[in-house]
């Protein structure tokens, strides 16, 4: 049977970072990955900023669309079934962060991905800073996918919002609380303890496995959740981040943004920009183009694109 991983986590808190070493860890072993995406993002942007690993024995599959759920749930399950012939020996998924895992759990249970896959870990990725603001939506499906997780990954621990890691977990254990959850995360959950991944900890996350906790379900309207695609416009990164400060703070003419990605030519290479509210992350890409990803809830597409120069 294919071992078969879920790494969730919420917008803009480090899973494709993460992805990207976990992937190598198994690739440095000799596996063969499958690596299968449904995040708000575009493909362009994962496939590039995956693209140093990505070759014979790693490739990348997209989930393309599904406006509702019963639509998403049959591209997923018609995902995993081609996936299962391809001859990999292990499949990492990264579903979008507005994802609530019980939906993973019914599919692999389903005949025939049931006599295929064997659930292998699912992993949480929490970033530290909650750099961008949280709603009462988005607490709900964090702790969903807190309630199940294996292992709890903390990223951009130089700026713990809730002092420390013990200050942390009290909160996350709060929403747990929350959604009437019985189950209390600790330190034992947390890989690895310092934030620098080694093998050993890899090895720790991988045979991490999952948890099965009863929680009290609620329902909201995720289709706040969107995302706005500005291709093929050339800005220099003094430019993108007055547009971007711009656009953090007018909630009331672009909608409530929680993320700004994508990429910018200086010096005659690419960099890769992932923006929020409070914090800007700039790396090193092999290659690029020119497209930005405008995430966020009850976005206004055409004041944003109006923003870029771009035209409806």
């Amino acid at each position: 049977m294919i071992k078969i991983d879920l790494v969730t986590g919420f917008l803009g808190s480090g899973k494709t970072t993460f992805i990207k070493k976990y992937a190598k860890y198994f690739l440095d072993k000799g596996l063969r990955i499958g690596i299968l995406e449904n995040d708000y993002g575009a493909i362009n942007i994962d496939l590039m900023l995956l693209g140093d690993i990505m070759g014979d024995n790693c490739e990348l599959e997209m989930i393309i669309g599904g406006g509702d759920l019963e639509t998403h749930k049959r591209r997923f399950r018609t995902k995993l079934i081609a996936m299962a012939m391809s001859g990999y020996d292990r499949i990492i998924v990264e579903p979008s962060g507005i994802f609530e895992p019980e939906e993973f759990f019914d599919l692999l249970y389903e005949e025939p991905l049931d006599k295929w896959y064997e659930i292998g870990s699912v992993i949480t990725i929490v970033d530290v800073s909650f750099a961008a603001d949280i709603s009462e939506a988005s607490e709900y499906l964090l702790a969903t996918q807190l309630a199940c997780t294996g292992a709890v990954i903390f990223s951009k621990q130089e700026n713990f919002k809730f002092g420390d890691k013990e200050g942390t977990l009290s909160y996350l254990n709060s929403l747990l609380e929350r959604i009437k959850c019985d189950r209390r995360l600790d330190e034992k959950v947390v890989i690895p303890s310092e934030g620098k991944f080694d093998n050993c900890d890899f090895e720790r996350v991988s045979g991490s496995g999952y948890v099965v906790s009863d929680y009290e379900k609620e329902f909201y309207e995720m289709e706040e959740f969107k995302s706005v695609f500005i291709m093929n416009r050339k800005l220099n990164r003094k430019e993108l981040e007055e547009k971007a400060e711009h656009l953090f703070k007018n909630p009331d003419k672009f909608g409530d943004i929680i993320r700004i990605k994508g990429f910018i030519e200086e010096n005659g290479k690419y960099l890769f920009i992932n923006m929020t509210k409070n914090n800007v992350e700039i790396s090193d890409i092999a290659k690029g183009q020119d497209i930005f990803i405008v995430i966020g809830r009850n976005l206004i597409e055409s004041d944003i694109k109006k923003e870029f120069g771009v035209e409806d």
